[in-house]
This record gives C-alpha cells, sequence and structure tokens, in this order.
C-alpha cells in the first residue's frame, strides 16, 4: 500500500469512528447505563416487594420470614436485599435518610403515615414504599402486601412525610 492510499484509508476509519461516536451521542448510548443506574435500584426495591403480593399482614411479624409481614418489617426485608439496613419500626424508620416532600418522592421513597388504632394524627404508625404514579407498595390488614393509592382515602388523610434511604 502505498502512502495516499494509507493516508485515504485513515481518513475513511476516521471518520467512520467519528460518526459512530456522534450516533452514540445523539441516541444517548452511555448516559442511558449512567441514568438507568439512578433509579433502577429504587424501581428494583419496588419489582421485588411486588413479588409478596398477597402475603398475609401480622402486626410485629419477625423480620426472619417472609410468610407473613407487618409494615415495616416488609419494607426493612425488601430493602436489606439492596443493602440498605433499617430499624425495625416505622416510627424508627421515618427518622433515616433525608427528608422529601410529596411533590418530588421518587419510586422507592419510603412514605411514613399515622393511621391505625395507634394513631394520634402526629406519630409514624405506618409505613409504605413510594411505587410511582401515585401509588403506594405496603402491608396492612386483610389484603396483606398490596399497592394503594397515595392521593385517595386513609392514605391521603393521614399522610404524614418521605425520607429517602436509596
Amino acid at each position: 500500500m502505498n502512502k495516499q492510499q494509507w493516508i485515504k484509508k485513515a481518513i475513511v476509519i476516521g471518520m467512520v469512528t467519528t460518526m459512530g461516536l456522534g450516533t452514540m451521542m445523539a441516541t444517548g448510548i452511555g448516559a442511558t447505563k449512567v441514568e438507568a443506574a439512578s433509579v433502577s435500584k429504587g424501581q428494583s426495591v419496588v419489582n421485588l416487594g411486588k413479588k409478596y403480593m398477597g402475603v398475609s399482614y401480622k402486626f410485629g411479624a419477625s423480620t426472619s420470614t417472609t410468610k407473613v409481614f407487618d409494615c415495616s418489617s416488609f419494607t426493612k426485608y425488601i430493602f436489606k436485599q439492596y443493602n440498605v439496613t433499617l430499624p425495625r419500626t416505622a416510627a424508627e424508620q421515618s427518622k433515616k435518610g433525608t427528608a422529601v416532600s410529596k411533590a418530588n418522592l421518587r419510586v422507592g421513597d419510603l412514605v411514613f403515615f399515622s393511621s391505625g388504632s395507634r394513631a394520634t394524627g402526629k406519630n409514624v404508625t405506618h409505613v409504605a414504599v413510594y411505587a410511582g404514579n401515585g401509588k403506594i407498595l405496603h402491608t396492612y390488614g386483610k389484603p396483606g402486601v398490596t399497592i394503594s393509592d397515595l392521593n385517595s382515602g386513609t392514605w391521603k388523610r393521614t399522610y404524614l412525610k418521605a425520607r429517602r434511604v436509596l
């Protein structure tokens, strides 16, 4: 190969490489992985929790079983699978992480309520996981692990605060 052919080949290879990198940048390849990593942990926690849909509720359930849950043993269990250690009770879990406004909830945030027979309107008695689109994943009463609407009924009325632990 003579010098002129070698230069043409080098230019073509350079152009192809440049176009390929430009295409990657324009389509977001590379950036997608970074963005997915920032949201995937919260979604992964929710997806794991959904695998337990219908598992019975039992107040004071042990944290060493997945046969029954109470609200805080449920959150403690599913977050532990993603290396987030939470305390045993909803009240103690409500002190972890950083405060998040209801308007800025992300999938995987913990949401807290004052509901049920122990509620006074100010004390935390229930915890759930924000599942996105105004829904919460949690366990209580007869339905056991379930998805509820954060913005209606009991959950709207008894909402207290949210915390980000991921």
